[in-house]
């Protein structure tokens, strides 16, 4: 099995996919070790000081002002963790929950959070055993880290509350902990609110989510091709020419990738009805600024996630020893700080819901003029086989126009509100967990979206009898067919396998069934 090694210097975005989807072992590198072994004598000496070091000698937040002498320093750790475990809700899905473990290892590993290396290993330990806390899904306001997720992380490492088993089962905690050979944590200075400040779930969540987009985009391309060769439009709108004197990036891909799609079709453009259309509707016309101005977005989310994978994100922090101007010499230092506060992450996350309503709804208005006998240039009504005996696909494209009406609300930006919390000591917060919950419900809307936007556009190219089209559209419908979707014949339309359509664009069978022709799109 594939390992992943987490180093001192942040790791990537496909570690993390690795990690959360594909059950990568995990490692510490001697470095990390290294770097963990000094933060923490770091802390150590701050400890063993008279002067109160925030979340080292205090309590937190809003109860900050009290000193704790030694003998309670380590249930405060532990009563901050067990206090914070207070989410509710659903159950988060275990990719989540291992995206959120991981990437608060990676912070963890910075050594930059005063965590013994005892703690890191043991966090590692539990990943690769296939032990997942129960994470519920509202307790998290996206700053001061995402708190209540990643308190019931620190509970399973202390041995108390429930996990998910490798078997699917969910158990106390401790149990599975004792199966594996795996110690709980005794917590130490400072270690329970390390365990708590990070980023982690909404990141993890932006970088499953721009993994699952880059497949989503170019399933639109495609499924926007196969509308404008249904619809006998013209691929001169994709021309290179015409992308290059509005220089964005996104759009000269997207048409790149319909044009690559469209290539050899005996469709486009050559058999259009007695009113000869001098220009293409908006909706397939305007496909590659669209779906481009969404590349575009995708681009600038994963510079931010870049970032944040590099980072440390936690509060306090340990800074090494050395001389600066601001704060003189010494051997290392504790400093509160605000790194933990989620727009960053939160901005981008509601960026992309936005780009992915507009991308669906773009692709509902072309299946809507597939099925409109007055717009789809000599298709039959609904693209039924005998129309007003059966219905073809008229409420295929009313489930597609409640996905996108829904699709619409998510796009509300989470990260506009803020709801003060803490005594008003966390006056300001981010609601980027709520950013990413929603986007992973409209990534999974926009995938249902493109898949009726698919059966249809199919359905209709093989309505156009006598006529040719692309290699890479047979390669496509040929595909489907293997795969159980649609067919010739009327009976295989009258229940619309929308189900399986989703899936084959999902598990990414659509992308490859045109790049076998193709070669890889953009």
């Amino acid at each position: 099995m594939h390992t992943v090694v987490v180093g001192t210097s942040g790791v990537t975005a496909s570690d993390v996919l690795a990690v959360a989807r594909a059950g990568a072992r995990v490692e510490l590198s001697e470095e990390a070790v290294a770097a963990l072994a000094a933060s923490r004598e770091i802390v150590d000496a701050l400890a063993a000081k008279p002067d109160p070091v925030y979340g080292v000698s205090t309590g937190f937040g809003a109860l900050a002002t009290r000193h704790i002498s030694p003998d309670l320093r380590g249930r405060l750790q532990r009563n901050i963790v067990r206090s914070h475990a207070a989410g509710m809700g659903p159950r988060v899905e275990r990719e989540v929950v291992r995206a959120l473990m991981f990437l608060r290892l990676k912070t963890v590993c910075s050594g930059h959070t005063g965590v013994r290396p005892e703690v890191a290993q043991t966090m590692a330990d539990v990943l690769n055993a296939g032990i997942t806390p129960v994470v519920h899904e509202y307790g998290s306001l996206g700053c001061s880290g995402d708190l209540a997720p990643l308190s019931h992380c620190a509970l399973a490492l202390m041995g108390e509350g429930e996990a998910e088993g490798p078997d699917g089962s969910v158990r106390p905690a401790g149990d599975l902990l004792a199966e594996h050979g795996i110690r709980p944590v005794e917590l130490r200075e400072k270690e329970g609110l390390a365990l708590l400040n990070g980023t982690d779930g909404m990141l993890g969540m932006l970088v499953m989510a721009l993994a699952d987009l880059d497949l989503l985009y170019r399933s639109a391309d495609v499924t926007a091709a196969l509308s404008l060769e249904a619809l006998l439009g013209t691929d001169k709108v994709l021309a290179p020419e015409l992308h290059a004197i509005r220089p964005h990036p996104g759009q000269a891909a997207s048409a790149a990738n319909m044009l690559a799609v469209l290539e050899g079709s005996g469709l486009t453009g050559h058999h259009q009805d007695d009113a000869p259309r001098v220009q293409d509707a908006y909706s397939v016309r305007c496909a590659p600024q669209v779906a481009g101005a969404g590349r575009d977005t995708l681009a600038h989310a994963r510079l931010v996630a870049e970032r944040e994978l590099a980072s440390a994100v936690d509060n306090p922090v340990v800074l090494p020893g050395g001389t600066s101007q601001a704060f003189g010499s010494g051997e290392g230092r504790v400093e509160s700080n605000g790194n933990f506060h989620g727009a960053p992450v939160a901005y981008v996350l509601d960026f992309l819901a936005i780009a992915v309503a507009d991308l669906a709804s773009i692709t509902e208005r072309r299946t809507d003029r597939l099925l409109d006998k007055n717009r789809s240039h000599g298709l039959p009504p609904f693209l039924a086989d005998d129309a007003g005996v059966d219905s073809g696909l008229m409420i295929a494209q009313y489930t597609q126009a409640a996905l996108v009406g829904e699709l619409k609300r998510l796009a509300v930006p989470a990260s506009a509100d803020s709801i003060p919390s803490s005594a008003m000591q966390e006056d300001h917060v981010s609601m980027g967990w709520s950013a990413a919950r929603k986007l992973r419900t409209a990534v999974d809307g926009l995938t249902r979206v493109v898949a009726v936007e698919l059966y249809a556009a199919t359905r209709a190219v093989e309505l156009r009898e006598g006529l040719t089209p692309a290699p890479a559209t047979r390669a496509v419908l040929k595909a489907l067919r293997e795969a159980g979707v649609g067919g010739p014949g009327p009976d295989r339309y009258l229940a619309p396998d929308l189900a399986a359509a989703e899936t084959f664009v999902r598990d990414g069978r659509l992308v490859e069934a045109v790049e076998r022709v193709t070669g890889p799109l953009k």
